[in-house]
């Protein structure tokens, strides 16, 4: 089974590592797999509205408008950041630290934005203190974007929703949310509905210690 060895391994260290492989390998057609699914879901609804939404510069931007010349996918992130939050989500925040590194690959191909609750005031402080200079950031303040789409509940709580929008023949539709958030909970399993953008995570499924049970990201170390 195993192609390399690495110095100094037992026997059964490379027994168990092949076992290990071999389940490596079974997950990664899976992802493949769902990937697919995710490409082959058919267009869904025509979104509800041409929502407004405050750009940093106090402009106003249409959801229509954020699909750029020749990228017809708009992924919509949802910062958990509401106005009455004293401060951001931290795990959101661990998030959007990343996305901002990578948002000018990203938007080779794919219209990327991050939206909040608060006003646009309060996205700018937390954009300058975190650093961020390439994501693009805007506020829901004055729109029902977060209701509609699942990233607020009916007690105004913020929720981690990542949305998918399409331009068709001149229309703009939904097609994927990350529905994983609201689905049934299995035992020790925690939400995971972002992992696949959320590097954080992922590098410490690596390692033997894992994801732990109590640690999380904070806003300063």
């Amino acid at each position: 089974m195993a192609t390399v060895h690495f110095p100094g391994e037992s026997a059964e260290y490379r027994a168990a590592r092949d076992e290990l492989l071999r389940s490596e390998m079974a997950l990664r057609r899976e992802i493949e797999n769902v990937a697919r699914q995710r490409r082959e879901l058919p267009v869904g609804g025509t979104v509800k509205e041409d929502y407004a939404f405050e750009d940093m510069d106090d402009g106003t931007v249409r959801l229509s408008e954020l699909f750029q010349p020749g990228r017809d996918s708009l992924v919509v992130y949802s910062y958990m950041f509401g106005p009455a939050a004293k401060s951001p989500c931290t795990s959101c925040t661990s998030i959007i630290d990343a996305l901002d590194g990578e948002a000018p690959h990203i938007e080779q191909r794919v219209n990327l934005v991050v939206v909040a609750k608060s006003p646009p005031s309060r996205i700018r402080e937390v954009a300058r203190d975190r650093g961020w200079r390439n994501v693009r950031l805007l506020s829901s303040a004055n729109n029902a974007y977060n209701t509609d789409y699942f990233a607020e509940d009916e007690k105004g709580s913020q929720m981690p929703m990542l949305n998918v929008f399409a331009r068709r023949d001149g229309g703009v539709y939904h097609t994927y949310g990350t529905e994983l958030l609201y689905a049934a909970k299995e035992p020790g399993m925690d939400g995971r509905h972002v992992d696949m953008i959320w590097p954080l995570w992922n590098m410490f499924d690596y390692t033997p210690d894992g994801r732990g049970t109590t640690w999380a990201p904070k806003l300063k170390y």
